[in-house]
């Protein structure tokens, strides 16, 4: 049998519980100007209609593979193990790309070797698909490790086409199966992206550099999110305890500003679920970490303010729509 050639781009795409979006996110990849892909689906245990609704494309560039539930960095492991490609596109499975994105980071990988990661901008959306009034506008180049630790420009685990000999420098064996390679932290159930982007950065030097365009469409989901924040948060400075081993003296130097930074995203995300007193607390701890950010972006800082005292003082309800109102998005109950 003649074997299929090797694509220059494997897109990985985890794919769990996702029934209502799946499909457009597979949509979007057959839709893209640059054709030269595979598709690897990982089914990650799910439990609805997920699997069947992929099973019903047919296309040859997909391949499907199944397995017990592993979470998100697990699902991306399974994927690039089974990936041919030199380009690693990531893909989750409730978002979706503009048709020209595979093709702007090929070209941009292509005349740059020296680029390990490429990334572009992202427009959020809502549940249903709307786009909303936000977008991801990330620093494009002469992009720093303190970059990444502060402020993240890659944004979104749909956002990244990364090179695979820069992957397998950060590979290392399962710490409870050796057999099984790990590319992401299997032990982070969220915050496992930045874990990875600083790992690379921090140990093995690699380049981020991002292209011009909102290529990514970001979905917004805002079931679980209240609940999610604290563990959010928790994740994340566990991940930063990891690679203080790596770096101590560029962490403790950075850290308590990158804190501050996270914190004032926490607490925006409380916000807009009407949950001033919760936004209060958080920017109250990211001022008390590094006050320096009030002064770098007094703007961002104060509208930070203001929406938490704003959803401090209104019925929760209330402040939901307002919020909506701003972002765009639905008003949700």
């Amino acid at each position: 049998m003649t074997q299929a050639p090797v694509p220059l781009i494997s897109v990985i795409m985890p794919v769990y519980n996702v029934e209502a979006y799946v499909a457009e996110a597979i949509q979007s990849v057959l839709d893209q100007t640059f054709t030269d892909f595979e598709l690897i689906v990982v089914d990650d245990g799910s439990r609805d209609a997920s699997l069947a609704i992929c099973l019903g494309f047919d296309d040859p560039r997909i391949r499907i593979v199944s397995q017990a539930n592993r979470g998100l960095a697990g699902a991306r492991n399974t994927g690039i193990a089974e990936a041919r490609g030199s380009l690693i596109a990531l893909l989750d499975s409730d978002d979706r790309w503009h048709p020209t994105k595979l093709m702007l980071h090929a070209i941009h990988l292509g005349a740059d070797t020296r680029v390990d990661v490429s990334y572009s901008g992202s427009r959020l959306i809502d549940e249903q698909g709307k786009p909303l009034k936000i977008a991801m506008r990330p620093k494009l180049e002469g992009v720093s490790p303190a970059d990444i630790l502060m402020r993240n420009p890659v944004g979104n685990g749909s956002a990244p086409v990364i090179r695979r000999s820069a992957l397998d420098l950060a590979v290392f064996p399962h710490p409870s199966d050796p057999t099984r390679l790990c590319w992401f932290d299997e032990s982070f159930r969220q915050s496992e992206d930045i874990e990875m982007w600083l790992r690379l950065a921090l140990r093995h030097d690699c380049r981020f550099e991002g292209i011009e365009g909102l290529l990514v469409d970001y979905r917004i989901i805002g079931g679980g999110l209240s609940a999610r924040i604290p563990q959010q948060y928790e994740a994340w400075s566990r991940a930063m305890e990891g690679l203080m081993r790596d770096a101590p003296a560029y962490m403790a130097r950075y850290l308590p500003k990158a804190k501050a930074f996270q914190l004032r995203y926490l607490a925006r995300r409380a916000v807009q679920l009407g949950d001033g007193a919760f936004a209060l607390a958080l920017l109250r701890e990211a001022l008390r970490s590094s006050p320096a950010i009030a002064l770098r972006e007094p703007g961002k800082t104060f509208q930070t303010l203001a929406g938490a005292l704003v959803a401090r003082l209104l019925p929760p309800t209330f402040a939901r729509r307002l919020s909506a109102a701003y972002t765009g998005q639905g008003a949700k109950a």
